[in-house]
């Protein structure tokens, strides 16, 4: 993990260094940036007999390295790196038993929620009203997502005891979706929208688990 965060950082700051070096080649330019975002989260496409989740939510920060497609700027492809947490209050009860993750109707536990640690990389196709020396414009990004989660927590009470399970088989590694995002200067509307479930070869009572996320907030990005 710490491996990670490293190398995380250490390409952050060789694209901070190389924004520099972008800003002396004229209108030509890019938009190197550092970008953080909150959100509200919700699971969709649970179960049958799974209600709606609680209050739950999302933020993520890291570097996106920007590749203009023309001489104004205003259009661009981008590629980033960064991390991602998320919290759920959900109705799925998650339990360990013989080393085997059973999947049942969570709504009756006092407590229930599970929460990740991901990998962030975000592809972005941007269109934008910015000049090389115009820092306040409006923006649209659009793109893709792709998740590596580095660990999942789940745990929930029942009868006054606590139940964990850290990091279990049926979470998907490798997931992914769509972004969208517009707004102006610092501040924009961000929605995400997966495209892959979280669990794999899960089922409750013989049906297919495919809850994947929905998320919609705000981002900023600082140049």
């Amino acid at each position: 993990m710490k491996f990670i965060f490293f190398i995380f950082f250490f390409f952050i700051a060789f694209f901070i260094h190389a924004q520099k070096d972008s800003l002396q080649l004229g209108s030509r330019y890019a938009e190197d940036q550092i970008y953080a975002s909150v959100s509200y989260a919700q699971l969709t496409n649970q179960p049958s007999g799974i209600t709606k989740s609680g209050f739950s939510y999302a933020f993520s920060v890291g570097f996106i390295k920007d590749f203009t497609l023309n001489r104004k700027g205003t259009f661009a492809l981008a590629f980033g790196l960064g991390y991602g947490y998320d919290f759920f209050n959900h109705k799925l009860k998650v339990q360990e038993l013989d080393n085997k993750i059973i999947f049942d109707s969570g709504a009756n536990l006092s407590s229930n929620t599970f929460s990740y640690h991901n990998l962030e990389v975000p592809i972005e196709f941007r269109w934008r009203t910015s000049t090389a020396n115009k820092y306040d414009f409006w923006r649209i990004y659009t793109g893709v997502k792709f998740l590596y989660n580095l660990k999942n927590n789940f745990k929930y009470t029942e009868n006054n005891t606590l139940f964990t399970s850290n990091s279990i088989s049926n979470f998907r590694k490798l997931q992914y979706g769509l972004t969208f995002s517009f707004g102006f200067d610092e501040y924009n509307f961000n929605l995400f929208y997966s495209l892959s479930p979280l669990f794999e070869n899960a089922t409750i009572q013989g049906e297919g688990i495919n809850t994947s996320v929905l998320k919609f907030g705000f981002i900023f990005y600082i140049l």
